[in-house]
């Protein structure tokens, strides 16, 4: 059966607009439960099969090297076959190897699983956000925080989910397997919907190609981006282990920090279509710099597991909104070209991931992860010097540019 034929008539529609965020958004939200699911059992799995931590660390490495290679893998497979059915491929394969993690009987089998997992994130990080990109022009106006929003509350969902299997004390194989179960419902109600083709405002050039000069123009972004998921992999891969070994927390409480990092980025990506209209990116992305430089020190500094998780929840209101901008801007660089555009700049997505998981990792398996906060503190505060490359959307009289047909 095809998803794809009632769909695709009236391209431009507004409920083709509509069917499309919708999409979209079930995509961004099976994308952060994903993530969420396989790093807030990062504890319980090293225990069950008795990982060291410098394996730990390594793994999680893996699944940052091999989503950068599933971001070209996603490339590939949006040129081919387009954004949804690159996003549902990948969905599918996110949902099986949440459940070989879980079932994981030794470190091969486990190590594998991590390395799976890691392209199918990458390949679904490039197919959902070309889609947001394809959405936001055709809407004319900011969008990308809603998407971003239902990535954050996806997280938070999974983050739950973990807690209160280790509260049941379940068998982390049950747990990821029922997050697969939920990965795969949601995949069913991801369709497609005929957006219009991009084109550039009367007399003006479509630039075909990926030149030196935009190249240039990406370096600013990709910089914001490396630093965001410095911050995002020490928060969410690690925030579950330092509460666990440095504040000695328990394992339903572990995940704690997570959930609330994500609930914080619920309401910070909720609230930045609002801003940016009426504050503009740049003082937006100023503000929220400021506010995740503080919070990640705050964090560094916690006495006990409450206040960090109060400051997780901080840091992740402040950091929340900077991808979805600093990625929405990027796209409009080269309209025709976004998907291309997204893949590479994804480069420094994963560059931060790494950096972000390697130096946690280390620092926390040789005691010292309150170290491992404090530095993305200090590179965040670098962050506003960028803010005035940041651009708003395209405005609704160039989307009426736009022809109304594929």
């Amino acid at each position: 059966m095809s998803f794809n034929a009632p769909a695709l008539a009236g391209a431009g529609h507004p409920d083709s607009k509509t069917g499309a965020r919708r999409g979209a958004t079930l995509a961004f939200a099976v994308q952060g439960m994903s993530v969420a699911a396989v790093y807030t059992t990062v504890p319980a799995v090293t225990e069950h099969l008795k990982l060291t931590p410098l394996l730990t660390t390594a793994m999680m490495v893996a699944v940052a090297l091999t989503a950068g290679g599933g971001s070209f893998l996603g490339l590939a497979a949006i040129r081919r076959a387009g954004p949804v059915a690159t996003m549902r491929g990948a969905m599918l394969t996110a949902a099986a190897t949440l459940v070989l993690i879980g079932r994981a009987s030794d470190e091969a089998t486990v190590i594998c699983a991590y390395v799976l997992f890691g392209l199918a994130v990458g390949a679904l990080d490039v197919g959902v956000n070309t889609r947001a990109a394809e959405i936001e022009r055709a809407y004319g106006r900011s969008v990308f925080g809603s998407f971003y929003t239902a990535w954050s509350v996806g997280g938070v969902v999974a983050a739950l989910l973990t807690a209160g299997a280790a509260r049941l004390e379940w068998p982390v194989a049950d747990g990821l397997t029922l997050q697969a179960g939920l990965v795969l419902l949601l995949v069913f109600f991801v369709r497609t919907h005929a957006l219009p083709a991009p084109q550039a405002p009367s007399g003006t050039a479509v630039e075909p190609s990926l030149g030196r000069r935009l190249w240039g123009r990406l370096i600013p972004f990709g910089l914001v981006l490396l630093v965001v998921y410095v911050v995002e992999s020490t928060v969410s891969a690690w925030s579950a282990v330092y509460l666990r070994q440095t504040l000695t927390a328990s394992l339903t409480v572990a995940p704690l920090a997570y959930a609330a990092y994500q609930a914080g980025t619920v309401i910070g990506r909720a609230a930045a279509d609002r801003l940016v209209q009426n504050l503009g990116t740049v003082s937006v992305v100023r503000m929220a710099a400021l506010l995740a430089a503080g919070a990640l020190a705050a964090l560094a500094a916690a006495p006990n597991w409450p206040f960090a998780v109060l400051a997780a929840g901080a840091v992740g209101l402040g950091a929340s909104v900077l991808a979805p901008l600093c990625l929405a801007s990027a796209a409009r660089l080269s309209p025709t070209a976004s998907e291309a555009v997204l893949a590479r700049l994804n480069l420094f997505n994963y560059v931060g991931v790494v950096t972000g998981g390697a130096l946690s990792g280390l620092l926390g398996s040789t005691g010292h992860f309150r170290l491992a906060y404090a530095v993305p503190a200090a590179l965040v505060v670098l962050v506003p010097a960028s803010a005035r490359h940041f651009t708003r959307p395209s405005s609704p009289a160039l989307r009426e540019s736009i022809p109304r047909t594929l």
